[in-house]
């Protein structure tokens, strides 16, 4: 070893870890070969961004964007590439190189309960700061293979199938097409810009007639984001870019012989925003309200797709939890700054939902021809505002004192968005699917965080 290699392993640490996936070794392989496991292993606390995943684990090459426009590129080696086995990624672009000094070979053994898969990094980034991606990795990769078993136990379909989805590119949408993909399936995004390779364009207000050709199922996630402040124009956004779009795609997806089935986003604010302690099912009336008015029309618009004889699934989904977009990643900043705690009183019901819950409820109304009609995506274990804002706390490992005022939220989202949404009283059970035996990853808002926030440790044989 040369006077330059000496110092560099100098500088360098060896970190590993490994876990049990209660899959084949056949699959684990072939999983990870699949476009979208790089973002499904994507810890969305790391604050990195898949944009390229290598088209081969022997010689191909990926690439993560970084915060300040950098970009981590790591190439594959093929000298450390065995089909079904290992293969080995090292990060290659300056100034990151020299930064971390990266080197990942991942193994995957043949093991009684499935698959050991280890991972071994050679890095100057300390192991300290690796341990909570990789425990997500691990928890990821369990998960998604227990999900797809459950599918299978329960003997629901596990054919390939092609997948028309709008809002692909969104928080929910890019987790959904990737959990879709890795499983096997083909997802065509519907954009609205020019398409590129495995794309096509949606013109929302004159679809091409041609646009679900060829395909098995529509996912429509697409429309304006609600968070923001309720003025005329925000509001009349939130309706533009629901209502008409969807009874289109409707009526689209009832006269395309292939479409089998369409799954439609809604959203919990179906049923208002003062509930009281009221357990709200998926038989329980709407509510009062602008968005409870726009879901109504919403779901009502899928009508043309339901009347052609097309199964229609509509997912009432209540506050995702995620760490890299939405709700988390605010209230994890006001934390860091000491200003966390409860709106008002914090004695009102938050009814929210993991956003790997939320995807495995799409993936399920995918596959189980049995759900139609509204679904309610929420956890079964809805919170008050104020255990929530605790096991934030908790998590964060920062204080949870100060009451927010419920002028607070009007200032961000008007009066009317404040009530609607940040301190909308809704207690949201997902009865439809625990009717069918469905298991939800994570349950508890405490687990829930943990996840989506780093707190999860590395696997061991006793977990």
């Amino acid at each position: 070893m040369g006077e330059g290699e000496k110092k560099e392993a100098l500088h360098t640490v060896s970190f590993s870890a490994e876990h049990i996936v209660p899959a084949p070794r056949e699959q684990v392989w072939q999983w990870h070969t699949r476009q979208g496991a790089l973002t499904r292993l994507n810890a969305p606390f790391a604050f990195m961004k898949p944009i390229q995943q290598a088209e081969s684990l022997g010689d191909g090459t990926s690439i993560l964007g970084l915060p300040g426009g950098l970009r981590w590129t790591a190439q594959h080696k093929l000298s450390q590439y065995r089909e079904g086995y290992e293969f080995t990624d090292v990060c290659v672009n300056s100034p990151i190189r020299k930064f971390a000094a990266w080197q990942h070979h991942h193994t995957f053994a043949d093991h009684p309960d499935g698959t050991l898969v280890r991972d071994e990094v050679t890095t100057r980034i300390p192991s300290a700061a690796l341990e909570s991606v990789f425990a997500y990795r691990q928890h990821q990769l369990i998960e998604d293979f227990s999900f797809l078993q459950r599918l299978a136990d329960a003997s629901l379909n596990t054919q390939p199938l092609t997948i028309a989805m709008t809002g692909s590119r969104g928080s929910v949408g890019t987790a959904l097409t990737a959990q879709l993909r890795t499983a096997g399936h083909t997802v065509i995004q519907l954009v609205r810009g020019t398409a590129s390779k495995g794309q096509r364009t949606w013109r929302p207000e004159h679809p091409d007639p041609d646009l679900l050709r060829g395909v098995d199922l529509l996912v429509h996630l697409a429309g304006e984001p609600i968070f923001g402040r309720f003025n005329d124009e925000h509001k009349a956004a939130i309706r533009d870019s629901r209502v008409g779009p969807t009874e289109r795609l409707a009526r689209l997806a009832g006269t395309t012989d292939s479409v089998r089935t369409m799954v439609c986003a809604s959203a919990v604010g179906y049923y208002g925003s003062d509930r009281g302690d009221e357990v709200l099912t998926e038989d329980s009336a709407p509510g009062e309200g602008f968005l409870a008015d726009v879901v109504v029309d919403w779901e009502r618009a899928c009508e043309p797709a339901r009347a052609a004889g097309t199964r229609v699934v509509n997912i009432r989904t209540g506050i995702a939890m995620s760490g890299g977009s939405g709700l988390l990643p605010l209230l994890r900043a006001l934390f860091s700054t000491g200003l966390g705690g409860p709106f008002g009183d914090g004695e009102f019901w938050f009814s929210w939902v993991a956003l790997d819950d939320l995807t495995d409820a799409y993936f399920r109304a995918i596959v189980d021809d049995s759900l139609e009609g509204p679904v309610n995506a929420a956890s079964p274990n809805p919170v008050l505002n104020k255990d929530f804002v605790k096991a934030l706390g908790a998590e964060l490992h920062r204080p949870a004192l100060l009451p927010v005022p419920p002028f607070g939220p009007a200032i961000l989202l008007g009066k009317e968005g404040a009530q609607e949404l940040a301190l909308a009283q809704q207690r949201v059970s997902p009865t439809v699917l625990q009717s069918i035996g469905h298991t939800f990853r994570y349950p508890t808002i405490d687990t829930a965080l943990a996840h989506e926030l780093g707190g999860e440790r590395l696997w061991s044989p006793s977990n």
